[in-house]
């Protein structure tokens, strides 16, 4: 996603929120002191919820296939598969020449003017030229067009392809998202989050609904944020769990540690430590800090992993060079022989190199 795609933070930001214990997921920042455990052992928080909402604006999935997401119904003709297909196979100057051809044969194809709209959005194939991408996102829009009227509201917003005006890309936001767009409800409900006031942040919760319905990661994991919160929903830690588990399954890295949070703590789920180390492991080998804290936590005590203070050495050094620092890891794991904290390093920095 390009920065011009983002809102100033202060619109998406949940006025007025306080998380207590948050820890940022995606990308790391500095994590908030947590406090010791009751019974001794390696502390956890209670919940490592974001900064929720200071998140851009998502683009459309990829690969994209206009008509298909929006009102317009899936085509199949042969000269429809040539075109969608060669975009979707990353040809795109076939791509244009095949939407092209299209519009001379049929000047309302709405689905190819979104197809050309979206190659000179991003710059595929042809010059990036977001003049020209709004131009083809209106008259498609025109047409019908869900994703081109979800485009257009976000370009809107961004001030791209023409003067920024808020107003006309909430419009065009609303019109897409009442027509099933899901990627739309999802950016419409963190606009509305920014006023602060509860109607909204109720009507938020029913967008992030629907775009959760469309298996879109972030607003399954921003959903289950409010249902933890009880904002805009009433308070149910055990749908903030389901949701937090979809959102991980969908590859969302704050849902995923999300939910191996409430599942170590038994939070709205049953408790089962062990479950939330895999969790916990497999978002910190894509290179979360959060995460990377965490699993270090659990090896330094033995609590859902071995205990083994070398792999614990070894991603805390990993979470630290991120920015995450942990005093309480730090001290604990003073003990270690130059032999096995060079082995450490060496671990940590390998872990680095992962994309």
């Amino acid at each position: 996603m390009t920065g011009a795609r983002r809102l100033i933070a202060g619109l998406l930001s949940l006025a007025g929120t306080s998380v207590t214990d948050a820890a940022p997921v995606d990308p790391p920042r500095p994590a908030t002191a947590i406090a010791p455990a009751a019974d001794g052992q390696a502390p956890l928080p209670k919940t490592a919820t974001k900064e929720v909402f200071t998140a851009p604006l998502k683009e459309l999935p990829t690969p994209y296939t206009p008509g298909v997401m929006g009102t317009n119904p899936p085509t199949t003709n042969k000269e429809t598969d040539v075109a969608f297909g060669a975009y979707q196979r990353g040809q795109y100057t076939t791509a244009f020449r095949e939407a092209t051809k299209r519009l001379s044969a049929n000047p309302k194809d709405a689905a190819a003017m979104t197809l050309l709209g979206e190659l000179y959005n991003q710059g595929l194939g042809i010059r990036q030229d977001p003049v020209k991408a709004a131009e083809w996102y209106r008259l498609a829009a025109a047409q019908g067009d869900v994703h081109a009227m979800a485009s257009l509201g976000l370009m809107s917003i961004d001030g791209r392809g023409g003067a920024k005006d808020l107003k006309a890309g909430r419009r065009w936001l609303e019109q897409a998202s009442d027509k099933g767009d899901a990627t739309a409800s999802y950016n419409l409900a963190l606009i509305l989050l920014g006023s602060g006031t509860e109607a909204d942040q109720a009507r938020a919760a029913t967008l992030f609904q629907k775009a959760a319905s469309g298996e879109i990661g972030a607003a399954q994991h921003d959903l289950g944020v409010l249902y933890l919160q009880g904002r805009g929903v009433a308070k149910d830690p055990a749908r903030a769990a389901e949701l937090f588990r979809r959102a991980a399954d969908n590859g969302d890295l704050a849902g995923e540690v999300e939910f191996a949070i409430l599942l170590f703590n038994g939070t709205g789920i049953a408790k089962d430590e062990g479950r939330a180390a895999r969790y916990f492991l497999h978002a910190a080998s894509r290179g979360n800090a959060i995460a990377q804290n965490r699993v270090a936590r659990l090896y330094a005590a033995g609590r859902g992993l071995p205990k083994n203070p070398v792999e614990a050495a070894a991603w805390n050094l990993a979470a630290a060079a991120q920015g995450l620092s942990d005093a309480w890891l730090d001290q604990t794991l003073t003990g270690l022989s130059p032999e096995e904290r060079t082995r450490a390093e060496q671990m940590a920095s390998e872990r680095a190199n992962v994309k």
